[in-house]
């Protein structure tokens, strides 16, 4: 048998398809190659105008720069939330630890309406005979369901009134810093 032939030809075949898949892969129509030299470039023209928005961005950045603040716990009670300043963005904890069997009531977050009336931002209910503690955490934000339709009605002093008990109020502030990458867009 004659298996020189036989065995040349699909090696030969697969030869050129490699050779073929090669030459196309290295083949981009609208690729120009550039060899860049291995030191700085110093641009000029246009480019320096380029550099100047980039360094005018990078300032920005800078003095907008969000780094959450400390935490300073305020107590009232067995009722904790974790800071007095929020910025826009920030999550606001609740911690509620020791409740008492008989203590049973309603956690009120109050919105800053004007300088003299709030409205009830959310209700968390609470009740010592079924969970002594837990954690709770709102994130406030802008909601036409709401009628919250700007960061301004958000902004402003807060207070938490514990319903169902002589527990004395807690209060902070929800400041204009916003946390980059919160959605501040008015949607009313």
């Amino acid at each position: 048998m004659k298996r020189g032939p036989m065995i040349i030809i699909p090696i030969a075949i697969g030869i050129v398809v490699v050779l073929a898949l090669v030459f196309v892969l290295n083949q981009s129509p609208n690729a120009i190659r550039v060899d860049l030299p291995d030191k700085d470039v110093n641009f000029t023209g246009e480019s320096t105008e380029i550099q100047k928005k980039t360094d005018e961005i990078e300032k920005i950045n800078l003095e907008n720069s969000y780094s959450p603040k400390a935490r300073e716990w305020q107590t009232s009670g067995p009722f904790q939330i974790d800071r007095s300043k929020y910025a826009i963005g920030e999550k606001i904890f609740l911690v509620i630890g020791g409740l008492n069997a008989d203590e049973k009531g309603a956690v009120a977050f109050m919105r800053p309406l004007n300088s003299t009336h709030s409205s009830v931002y959310i209700t968390i209910p609470f009740d010592g005979t079924a969970k002594p503690a837990f954690n709770y955490y709102i994130d406030p934000q802008i909601s036409k369901i709401r009628g919250i339709c700007s960061v301004d009605d958000i902004t402003g002093k807060w207070a938490v009134v514990f319903r169902g008990t002589d527990y004395p109020n807690l209060y902070f502030e929800i400041t204009k810093d916003i946390v980059p990458g919160t959605n501040v867009e008015p949607v009313c």
